[in-house]
C-alpha cells in the first residue's frame, strides 16, 4: 500500500505542477510512513511541509491542495490533514485483509524483495586470527555478520561471504613455536614455557597430534633450545625478545621444511576447528581467503608499486611509509619495516585491492569496535589506489561481555583463559546465542545474561517469540484432535469478520514485515527483525488470551485460523532468516 500511496502523491504533485501551483523544477522524494497511533490513520506523508518553503506557500494550505489533487482510489477510505500539514491516510479494511491471502500464497518467500537488483556484495566477517578457538566475543560478529549477509541476499543482493585468514606474520609464528615447545615437553624435554606464548590446552592437544604424526623426529635438546636466549621477563621486562628469539631458534633447529610442517599442523587444526564451530553456529562461507596467498602471488608488492606510482610512498628511517595523512588519516603509516618485512597494514592494502579487482559493487567489512581507528587508513589506501571509496562500508561490532553471576569472565586467547563459542552454545543453545547476539544494534555494548538466555519464561525474548510460534502449532493440533477440518477457502471468503481490536493490530503488523526486511537490509540492522518479531509475538499472545479460535461459528473460526496461520508463517520466516529454529511445542 505504501507504494500505491507514493504513486498517488507523486501524481498529485505533477498535477499541481501542471496547474502552476508548484514549480516544474521541483522533484521531491515522496516518503510514506506508518502512523504510530492508529487514530491518526494508517499512513502519513509530510510532503507539504517539505515543499512549503520552495513553493512559498503555507504548508497546511499546500497539504489541502495535494489532497484535492489525489486521484480516487478504492483502497483509500479517507484522508485527513493534521498539525502543520501532515497528510494522514486511512486505508480500506479490505486491503488489510488481503495481507493474509498474500502471506498464504507467498509462504516462505513473503518479505523477499528485488531491492538489491542483483548487485554483487561481499561481506567479510569474523576473520579471527587462527591462533586459537573462537570465543564468545567472536560469536557476536559471527551472528551479526551472517544475519546481515542473509538479509541482503533475501533483499535481492548477490552476496559472497568471506573469512580472511591471517595465516602469515608474527602471531602465527608464535603459535607454531608454542606448538613445538609443547611437543618438546611431550618428548620429555624440561624447560619453562614462555609467558608470552599461546598457553591454552588446545596447544597441548595440537602438540600431541604432532607427536603422533612425527614421533621423536622433531625433538631437540632443551639446552640447544635455550642457549643464549634472552630471559623471559613477564613482570615488566621485554617479553617479546624472549619469544622472538625462540621463534628464530625453532626455525634454525628444525630447518625450513620441518618448521613449516609444525606451522601447518597448528594452522590447519585451528582452522578446521573454526570452520566446524561456525558451521554448527549456522555460519558458512563461500570463500576462505588466505593472507599468505597475497604474498605468494606478489599482490603486496603490486599494491605498494601502485601506491608508489601514485606518489604516496616515501622513505624514512630505513622504512617505507604510506602518506595516508594526506588522505584523511591522523598520521602516516609504515608499510615496509626497516628490516624489509611488510606490515600487516600492507597486507590489508593488498587484500582490499584484490577485493576491488573482483568487481564487487559494495564491500562490507564487519570489524570489532576496537578497529575504529583503522578505518581512515584503509579508506586512504583505497583512495590512493584510485578506487571509489563509497564502495567500502565498515560496520563495527562491540564484543559481548559474558557474566557468571556478578563476576565478569576474562578472555585472553594467549593465556587460554576464555570461554569458547562452542562452550556458550553447549550452555545456552544456538538459538538463544544467535538471538541475543543480534538483539541490539551491533555498535551497542552488550552484556550476555546466561541465566536469562536459558530460562523458560516470558522474560526470555527468544523463548517468548518461539512460544508464540509453538502456540499456533498447538491450535492446529487441537483441531486435529477434535477432528475439525481447517477450511482456508471459507476463511479467506470471510476475512471481513476479523474486526476485533487485536485482529486489526495484527493485520497492520503483518503488513509491516516486508518494510522491516527492506529497512533492516539497507541499514544492515538485523536487530530490527528481532524487535518486529517480539512485537508480533506480544500482539499474538494478547490475541490468544483474549479470543477463542476453535469456535462453533465455522466462518469466524476459519477466518481466525487463516489469520493465525499467517502469523505463524511470518514468525517462521523471520526466525529462519536469523537462522533460529521454530519448535512446534515447548
Amino acid at each position: 500500500m505504501k507504494q500505491t500511496l507514493e504513486a498517488l502523491v507523486l501524481q498529485a504533485i505533477k498535477t499541481l505542477q501542471n496547474t502552476g501551483d508548484l514549480a516544474e523544477d521541483i522533484n521531491p522524494k515522496i516518503v510514506i510512513e506508518r502512523c504510530r497511533d492508529p487514530q491518526h490513520g494508517d499512513f502519513a506523508c509530510n510532503i507539504a511541509m517539505l515543499l512549503a518553503k520552495p513553493a512559498k506557500m503555507n504548508s497546511r494550505l499546500l497539504a489541502e491542495k495535494v489532497v484535492a489533487a489525489l486521484a480516487p482510489d478504492d483502497n483509500l477510505l479517507k484522508t485527513e490533514i493534521a498539525g502543520p500539514g501532515f497528510i494522514n491516510f486511512f486505508v480500506n479494511t479490505t486491503i488489510q485483509h488481503q495481507i493474509i491471502r498474500r502471506i498464504h500464497e507467498q509462504a516462505h518467500d513473503f518479505g523477499r524483495s528485488t531491492l538489491g537488483q542483483g548487485k554483487k556484495v561481499q561481506v567479510e566477517f569474523v576473520s579471527a586470527n587462527p591462533t586459537g578457538p573462537l570465543h564468545v566475543g567472536h560469536g557476536r560478529g559471527a551472528a551479526y555478520g551472517s544475519a546481515v549477509a542473509d538479509l541482503l541476499e533475501f533483499a535481492g543482493f548477490q552476496v559472497e561471504r568471506e573469512y580472511y585468514v591471517n595465516d602469515a606474520g608474527r602471531q602465527m609464528d608464535i603459535l607454531a613455536t608454542s606448538v613445538w615447545l609443547r611437543y618438546l615437553q611431550a618428548c620429555g624435554e624440561a624447560f619453562t614455557f614462555p609467558s608470552n606464548a599461546y598457553r591454552g590446552d588446545y596447544v597441548v592437544d595440537i602438540a600431541n597430534t604432532l607427536h603422533t604424526q612425527v614421533g621423536l623426529s622433531y625433538q631437540r635438546p632443551a639446552e640447544a633450545l635455550m642457549q643464549n636466549i634472552p630471559p623471559d621477563e613477564p613482570q615488566g621486562g621485554d617479553k617479546d625478545q624472549h619469544i622472538d628469539a625462540l621463534i628464530e631458534r625453532a626455525k634454525i633447529l628444525l630447518g625450513t621444511e620441518n618448521y613449516q610442517q609444525v606451522f601447518q599442523v597448528g594452522l590447519q587444526d585451528i582452522l578446521a576447528d573454526i570452520r566446524e564451530d561456525l558451521h554448527e553456529f549456522g555460519v558458512d562461507y563461500q570463500h576462505w581467503f588466505s593472507e599468505q596467498s597475497l604474498m605468494d602471488a606478489g599482490a603486496i608488492a603490486e599494491a605498494l608499486k601502485r601506491l608508489d606510482a601514485a606518489g604516496y610512498l616515501y622513505q624514512q628511517d630505513g622504512a617505507t611509509w604510506f602518506a595516508s595523512s594526506r588522505l584523511g588519516d591522523e598520521k602516516d603509516r609504515v608499510v615496509v619495516r626497516d628490516n624489509g618485512q611488510s606490515t600487516y597494514f600492507a597486507s590489508d592494502i593488498a587484500y582490499h585491492m584484490h577485493k576491488l579487482d573482483r568487481g564487487f559493487d559494495q564491500i562490507i567489512n564487519i570489524w570489532g569496535a576496537d578497529h575504529h581507528g583503522y578505518i581512515p587508513r584503509v579508506r586512504a589506501a583505497m583512495q590512493a589506489l584510485g578506487a571509489d571509496v563509497s564502495k567500502l562500508r565498515v560496520l563495527l561490532v562491540q564484543f559481548a561481555v559474558l557474566y557468571r553471576g556478578e563476576e565478569r569472565v576474562q578472555m585472553s586467547t594467549r593465556s587460554g583463559e576464555f570461554v569458547t563459542l562452542r562452550q556458550l552454545r553447549a550452555e545456552v543453545g544456538k538459538d538463544a546465542a544467535r538471538f541475543f547476539y543480534v538483539m541490539r544494534r551491533s555498535e551497542q555494548h552488550m552484556d550476555f545474561d546466561l541465566q536469562l538466555a536459558t530460562s523458560k519464561t516470558n522474560e526470555n525474548p527468544v523463548f517468548y517469540v518461539q512460544y508464540a510460534y509453538a502456540r499456533v502449532c498447538s491450535v492446529f493440533r487441537q483441531l486435529n484432535e477434535k477432528q475439525i477440518a481447517t477450511d482456508f477457502a471459507q476463511g479467506f471468503a470471510n476475512l471481513e469478520l476479523l474486526s476485533a481490536t487485536h485482529e486489526s493490530a495484527l493485520l497492520t503488523s503483518l503488513s509491516r514485515y516486508p518494510e522491516v526486511i527492506e529497512k533492516a537490509a539497507l541499514n544492515c540492522e538485523p536487530h530490527l527483525i528481532i524487535q518486529y518479531l517480539r512485537d508480533l509475538a506480544n500482539e499474538f499472545h494478547a490475541y490468544y488470551n483474549a479470543q477463542q479460535f476453535i469456535v462453533d461459528h465455522s466462518e469466524l473460526r476459519n477466518a481466525r485460523l487463516c489469520l493465525i496461520n499467517a502469523i505463524q508463517q511470518v514468525l517462521k520466516n523471520g526466525l529462519t532468516l536469523l537462522n533460529i529454529n521454530t519448535p512446534e511445542s515447548m
